[in-house]
């Protein structure tokens, strides 16, 4: 037997308004309508549902066993229809992202403690990693990428102006092994490299010359797959790294880092945040967004 959902549905507004004519106001149908489905539903299952009588209907003992199996389920199903109407459009839910280390660190890390304090009801979830995630076969709802590396199909809102870069080392390191004048130098430094845990690639070191961005190859003998781990190693003296200027503020400002070759620096493109385009109205979403572009933290240092 197919599972008579439009018959059940009647049934169960008439168990409810204890009538016909008021299931037949509720659910927006003609009272001959609803008498003709209950009748066909007593025929499917072969037996009464109903004691009528001229002042009164109840239900048979087969009408409240059928109310105590199908009720709760349609209590279900309108909770359901409920949640997937206001879904996204209410300051509550989950939002789960995907974002690099450098992007957490960079953006999201200062100003999760105001975004959770204004919306406490709003359960972000981040999965860090550096992989370009397909966030639709990973069930998320936005992802973080540096400038166009984001498919065509996606909205794309931009978070920041180009991002600085840097290459820093700890007083005692330099006054060890000296200050490079030229990026080409650093062949002569131990230089602490960053590996991509998905690609398992080196990030270059870009600089800028005459004819533009250009990469220098360079040699150390420590390599991390943490942005911030490298920094970390050049706060012990263990040689230069190249990294995002905005990871190392308070270190540079209180002298624990120095900058150099700061006439050869470069930028990289700004973060974009990206999203389906069904997404554009999750008010979650929206509000993230929000915060992230104009709410200004207390800017920290890694």
């Amino acid at each position: 037997m197919r599972l008579p959902l439009a018959t059940l549905e009647i049934f169960n507004a008439i168990a409810s308004h204890k009538s016909l004519r008021g299931a037949a106001q509720d659910l927006g149908v003609k009272p001959s309508t609803v008498s003709h489905q209950l009748k066909k539903l007593e025929e499917q299952l072969g037996t009464a549902l109903f004691i009528r009588t001229t002042r009164s209907i109840s239900l048979t003992e087969a009408g409240r066993a059928l109310v105590r199996r199908t009720g709760p389920a349609f209590e279900q199903l309108d909770e359901g229809l409920y949640s997937a109407k206001t879904a996204g459009h209410a300051e509550r839910g989950s939002l789960k992202l995907a974002i690099p280390e450098f992007a957490y660190f960079l953006l999201v890390r200062n100003k999760l403690a105001g975004f959770q304090k204004r919306y406490p009801e709003i359960e972000v979830e981040l999965s860090i990693t550096d992989t370009l995630t397909d966030i639709l076969d990973e069930g998320l709802h936005a992802g973080f990428r540096i400038g166009g590396l984001i498919s065509e199909d996606m909205v794309a809102i931009n978070l920041s102006a180009p991002l600085k870069t840097t290459v820093v080392a700890s007083p005692e390191y330099l006054e060890k092994y000296g200050i490079p004048q030229e990026p080409s130098e650093l062949l002569n430094h131990n230089c602490l490299r960053y590996r991509f845990p998905s690609s398992g690639q080196l990030a270059p070191w870009i600089f800028e010359g005459d004819d533009g961005a250009y990469p220098v190859k360079a040699h150390g003998n420590l390599i991390t797959n943490s942005s911030t781990a490298t920094i970390d190693q050049a706060l012990q003296g263990l040689g230069l790294t190249f990294t995002f200027r905005d990871y190392c503020t308070d270190a540079l400002a209180s002298g624990a880092l120095i900058e150099v070759l700061s006439d050869h620096l470069t930028t990289l493109p700004s973060m974009n945040m990206y999203f389906p385009k069904e997404y554009k109205s999750m008010l979650p979403l929206r509000l993230l967004i929000e915060h992230l572009k104009n709410d200004e933290p207390e800017r920290k240092g890694v």
